[in-house]
């Protein structure tokens, strides 16, 4: 199996790449990353919380290589799952088979990381003689692993100890319950008295309370672009320049969505100093 060299890669798969390029493994990574270019990683399999590979090297046998994180215990992983199913979009990403963009906070919330911190939360063996950890072997392991990541993000659970299957079945009962629990809300009968006029919804005549009016930032930096994702763009251009192409438009919408919020926010702050 290759490794993928496109610059497409999935944010956390790249995100894999990078805090394993961080860790100071330059001369190692550089040869790990030709192996698992030309192939050399023959095969992966995944046991639970540890990976399997046979990878090809200079003998006539190829190399076992085996791989691992610190899984996180029962209790840790509730706390995890109960913040993804408070935030919807956390639950629709995953249950879409996506990682949301800032899946991280869920993890650093409760004083864990998803990503390896430093390079001893890696745990790796290869059968080779090479004593240097990680060898050429385990290192292009490493790289073909991020595009299994690419692939299915929920591999990443996976090392930390839940399986994708694990992790929908409690996000559904989770968010079932929530809806349940919404539904047992006593409702409040509507009297005549009450009735909403649709002419008159947007008129307010009373003047609002202003200790009550309060201006807050969102509670999270992800935006409606980032829930929509990349625009589909009909163009001739071919491959990569079709998607800097299409990034460029996104990076200008984000900029012009930045500069509306920030002038909502000015206009709601000097309405009050105008009428006074």
């Amino acid at each position: 199996m290759t490794y993928d060299t496109q610059a497409s890669r999935e944010w956390w798969a790249q995100r894999w790449i990078d805090v394993l390029e961080s860790f100071g493994w330059v001369r190692r990574l550089a040869r790990a990353r030709n192996y698992a270019r030309e192939g050399n990683v023959l095969k992966i399999e995944y046991q639970g919380a540890k990976v399997s590979a046979l990878v090809q090297g200079t003998a006539p046998e190829p190399y076992k290589v085996s791989l691992s994180l610190d899984p996180f215990d029962d209790e840790q992983w509730q706390y995890v799952i109960e913040s993804m199913a408070e935030r919807a979009i956390f639950s629709a990403k995953l249950l879409a088979g996506e990682m949301p963009q800032n899946i991280e906070e869920v993890f650093t919330a409760n004083g864990l990381s998803l990503f390896p911190l430093t390079k001893f939360d890696i745990h790796s063996r290869c059968s080779c003689p090479d004593p240097a950890n990680p060898c050429k072997h385990i290192g292009a392991v490493y790289y073909v692993l991020g595009d299994r990541f690419s692939e299915d993000p929920f591999v990443l659970f996976q090392l930390r100890g839940r399986t994708k299957e694990q992790i929908i079945t409690a996000l559904r009962e989770m968010r079932s319950i929530k809806t349940e629990g919404e539904a047992d809300l006593p409702t409040v009968e509507s009297s005549t008295s009450n009735q909403i006029s649709i002419d008159r919804f947007w008129h307010y005549d009373q003047q609002l309370e202003p200790s009550l009016v309060v201006i807050a930032p969102p509670p999270s930096s992800e935006t409606v672009l980032d829930i929509l994702g990349t625009v589909p763009l009909k163009s001739d251009t071919p491959g990569n320049q079709a998607i800097v192409s299409a990034q460029h438009v996104q990076e200008y919408l984000k900029s012009i969505y930045a500069q509306a919020s920030q002038q909502a926010v000015l206009t709601a702050m000097s309405t009050g100093s105008r009428e006074g």
